[in-house]
């Protein structure tokens, strides 16, 4: 089945993101200055204004911070309504918000705030690899 989702728009801002994406990696950026992984990705470093970035591979991993149960929705999501929105805190230190995976978003008492999630991409065209999160097993 073709993929019928939004895709986001690439730029050389990001580029690093969808390359590293396409391998099934998930890669961040960080300051040089500060240490400090930023998401999303932009040319200057919100925590101290610095232009220095570097990319990083990331874990893939993080841990619920938060979710919601989406009912109404537009476009190729239309068709998976109800499904679940999420926060995910990265262990890499910043937040990446997602379609979260592995819940029953009928069942949204037993999705549990601080699951442990781990990143997987599906591949939108031959180029774009969008990242989804899938809560695990501790």
């Amino acid at each position: 089945m073709a993929y019928n989702k939004p895709i986001p728009r690439k730029g050389q801002h990001n580029q690093p993101f969808w390359d590293g994406a396409k391998e099934g990696k998930l890669m961040l950026p960080r300051c040089t200055l500060c240490g400090k992984v930023h998401w999303y990705p932009r040319l200057i470093c919100p925590s101290c204004h610095s232009t220095d970035l570097e990319w990083i591979e990331g874990s893939g991993e993080g841990r619920l911070h938060t979710f919601a149960v989406q009912h109404r929705a537009f476009g190729g999501w239309a068709e998976e309504v109800p499904y679940v929105t999420a926060y995910i805190d990265l262990n890499e230190g910043d937040r990446m918000m997602t379609v979260l995976r592995g819940v029953d978003p009928n069942k949204p008492e037993d999705i549990k705030i601080g699951a442990k999630v781990k990143v997987e991409f599906d591949q939108a065209d031959d180029d774009t690899h969008i990242p989804f999160w899938r809560v695990v097993e501790e």
